[in-house]
């Protein structure tokens, strides 16, 4: 049985790979995806994960990347901590900004995701 940081570990290595079919993949049909920045997951799904989330991040940033360097399960929920590096295509400035995710995961595929970000650090590479 694949546990719940195995999962968790999945999606962020497909991310990694630009495998965002196989992120996808992993996520539950009815998703509740929720962020603190300015993409907004308007209801659930990975159709609207990848709409909302995925395809705008990939054309607002030339390259990014998340990388964990903690994970704390428990059950099915998964904290894991790490930081959101990348370009931004608009402004050219580069992003360092700290990142707890959390993450529920039930029956093999992600059911909820809740992020929470260092917005400043965000905000100041988007101008």
């Amino acid at each position: 049985m694949t546990s719940a940081t195995d999962i968790v570990r999945a999606f962020y290595a497909a991310l990694g790979r630009g495998d965002a079919a196989a992120a996808l993949g992993l996520m539950a049909e009815d998703i509740e995806w929720t962020t603190m920045w300015h993409y907004k997951v308007e209801g659930r799904g990975p159709q609207k994960v990848a709409e909302a989330l995925l395809g705008p991040l990939m054309n607002e940033w030339t390259s990014f990347t998340l990388t964990p360097f903690a994970y704390i399960a428990e059950d099915n929920a998964v904290a894991s901590l790490g930081n959101f590096t990348g370009m931004n295509a608009v402004s050219g400035k580069s992003v360092d900004a700290a990142y707890a995710h959390v993450w529920n995961v039930a029956g093999g595929k992600i059911q909820r995701f809740r992020q929470y970000i260092g917005t400043l650090a965000v905000a100041r590479a988007r101008r």
